[in-house]
């Protein structure tokens, strides 16, 4: 009798998640043992967490339960901390065990990228995980009850220092831009005793994106009352603030860093060539060192070959990886050798700026305002309709469109 091949999917992001969605549809659950491995018991949208980083969304709204979408009867989950990848001996270290593969899909997400600027770690916060958003969250709140307490004033107290304009960063800012307001009438302090500082080391915001729809988002967000600081490089996270390049400084009792990210440390542990984290994946998404390895989402690099330069590691790219793998680990498991070839579909890119505004372009259109803002909830919830059918929807999706 053959021995059932071993699947292990590493990770349950977006990729992860929808492999293993895929694949307890398929026949691959009945012709292969198929094991999936995170370090909590719930899977998040890491692109929803600047809501709850703000306070305008509950944390739990972000999070489900794997086994409310998995089935663990077909899939088996490990609750564990991956370590290490032994790619000689085909097993992965967990902090509580050892698993065996014949497959591997290594989709572990990524890591705040500090470039090296020191006291980044130590004295900024990050929007990384559901647990690090409510801190952020408490935190400012703390902010303000704090204020109003003082008698003597500190202006660093409510002058909130966001590092990084891409994508997260400003729909962060947006978000804050709608829940300071709250929070002035909560604590009775005149809003314009509130400092909100966006600071981008690029020549633009949104880097990379359409240059008229970064001006609409950036006449949006100020005059909504934040500051632009472009093309100024921090050299410093200090506890009381940050130190720009030019030696200025801005007292800040919260920095909170969102300027990209790296892929898992766990890639570089483990002795996989890689740049930043990330691997530069075949056509099919392997490890060009291991072809019984699938590399997907934030750990994987995939070059933009118009441009010459990496597409950006998004939800959207990882979710199309995920297709395409579980169509692949199918294949292999039927003992096929043609496998699919992988090529981004760049359906469109919304960013929110916080209430009912939104950019973006879709397709070859660009969005404003509203419009914008229905799109990306549209978006949020075919994610949720992809992952967890209707159900799923009702349960977790945006209804609030308008």
């Amino acid at each position: 009798m053959n021995k059932k091949p071993k699947i292990v999917i590493l990770g349950a992001g977006y990729g992860g998640m929808i492999v293993a969605s895929r694949l307890q549809k398929s026949t691959v659950v009945k012709d292969a043992e198929v094991t999936l491995v995170n370090k909590h018991d719930y899977h998040y949208q890491t692109t929803w967490l600047h809501e709850p980083a703000a306070g305008t969304m509950h944390p739990d709204k972000t999070r489900m339960k794997i086994d409310s979408v998995i089935d663990t009867q077909k899939i088996n989950f490990v609750k564990d901390t991956v370590v290490e990848i032994k790619r000689e001996e085909k097993k992965v270290v967990l902090s509580n065990l050892e698993l065996d593969y014949d497959y591997l899909v290594l989709g572990l997400g990524s890591v705040p990228e500090t470039f090296g600027i020191p006291g980044v770690k130590e004295h900024a916060f990050s929007i990384r995980s559901v647990n690090s958003v409510r801190l952020i969250k408490d935190h400012m709140e703390y902010q303000f009850a704090s204020y109003n307490k003082q008698d003597e004033k500190f202006e660093e107290t409510l002058t909130f220092v966001v590092a990084g304009a891409g994508f997260t960063g400003i729909e962060f800012v947006g978000e804050l831009t709608e829940r300071i307001p709250e929070l002035c009438e909560m604590y009775d302090i005149p809003r314009e005793k509130v400092r909100l500082v966006s600071v981008e080391a690029a020549p633009t915001a949104l880097p990379g994106f359409d240059e008229e729809l970064v001006e609409y988002a950036m006449n949006v967000l100020e005059s909504r009352g934040v500051e632009f600081m472009i093309n100024t490089p921090i050299k410093e996270v200090r506890e009381d603030g940050v130190l720009l390049n030019d030696d200025s400084f801005i007292k800040s009792s919260t920095v909170v860093w969102t300027t990209g990210v790296r892929g898992n440390p766990v890639v570089e542990k483990s002795g996989f060539d890689a740049m930043r984290g990330r691997i530069k994946v075949t056509d099919d998404l392997r490890s060009p060192e291991d072809e019984n390895i699938f590399v997907i989402g934030d750990c994987s690099l995939i070059i933009n070959e118009e441009i010459n330069r990496p597409y950006p590691p998004t939800a959207q790219i990882a979710i199309q990886q995920a297709y395409t793998c579980a169509n692949n680990l199918k294949a292999l498991v039927e003992g096929k050798k043609e496998l699919e070839t992988f090529k981004p579909d760049i359906k469109g890119t919304v960013a929110s700026l916080g209430g009912k505004e939104a950019i973006g372009i879709v397709g070859s259109r660009k969005v404003y305002g509203n419009s914008a803002s229905v799109v990306k909830k549209m978006i949020d919830n075919r994610y949720l309709l992809m992952l967890g059918g209707m159900p799923l929807v009702i349960k977790k999706g945006k209804w609030k469109m308008f």
